[in-house]
């Protein structure tokens, strides 16, 4: 006769344990209304997930837009959508025209053949619209235009908004200096500055101008990211 072995209690309980958790999986299957409870959970888990994640987006959203009003003034969407060619970028050639002399000249000789011009190169480092990034591009700016904003020079880092060319070739930033936003060193932020004097387009005259205390708002950092991000959804919303 064979000699009964007796499992020891240890495994007795593991044994057991197996047991009570194949029958309770078996149950949660079987039983529609635990599995519907499990979904429902699940459902409500990713419904949670969905309607955060929208809360945070619309959140950026609206800040974005509050950042772009800060610093091109409460006609932003305006500037966006009249601009041609939208770019970050730094200035690495000017060609302003020399200053006048104070030696009497003939009137005749004081009509130029052609309006003085401008010419500015840039860097394109953020292409937004008209331009690529990377590329070497450069303006020719009537010199009345040019006095309506700041005055630009080699290494400057700038956020330019800038009408579509005429038919002879000119643009100058929208809105006058509304459409030339200076960044920092980095060309990723914002400089903070209080301009004395803002200009309007000659053909952009409903434009407002932006008061000094919209302007002293940019001391928070504002990054070149944001405006991006604000320009962006404007041009999209209108089926840029």
């Amino acid at each position: 006769m064979f000699a009964s072995r007796r499992l020891p209690p240890r495994r007795w309980i593991i044994a057991l344990v197996c047991l009570s958790n194949f029958y309770l999986c078996n149950v949660c299957l079987s039983n529609p209304y635990f599995s519907n409870l499990a979904f429902a959970q699940r459902s409500n888990l990713v419904s949670l997930g969905q309607v955060t994640a929208e809360q945070a987006t619309g959140d950026q959203v609206t800040s974005d837009q509050v950042v772009a009003e800060r610093v091109l003034g409460d006609q932003w969407k305006q500037i966006a959508r009249r601009a041609g060619i939208i770019f970050t970028g730094t200035v690495i050639a000017t060609n302003h025209p020399p200053a006048a002399s104070d030696q009497s000249i003939p009137l005749a000789a004081t009509i130029p053949a052609e309006p003085p011009t401008i010419q500015l190169s840039f860097h394109v480092e953020r292409a937004i619209a008209g331009v690529d990034s990377g590329q070497v591009f450069t303006i020719h700016e009537w010199v009345g235009a040019s006095s309506m904003h700041r005055t630009m020079s080699v290494g400057q880092h700038v956020f330019l908004f800038l009408y579509p060319p005429s038919r002879l070739g000119f643009t100058s930033p929208v809105g006058g200096a509304q459409g030339e936003v200076l960044l920092d060193s980095s060309g990723k932020n914002v400089v903070d500055l209080k301009p004395a004097t803002m200009f309007k387009a000659l053909n952009a005259p409903e434009f407002s101008t932006p008061s000094t205390q919209t302007h002293s708002a940019t001391a928070r950092t504002v990054t070149v990211d944001q405006l991006e991000r604000a320009i962006r959804g404007v041009r999209q919303s209108r089926g840029d």
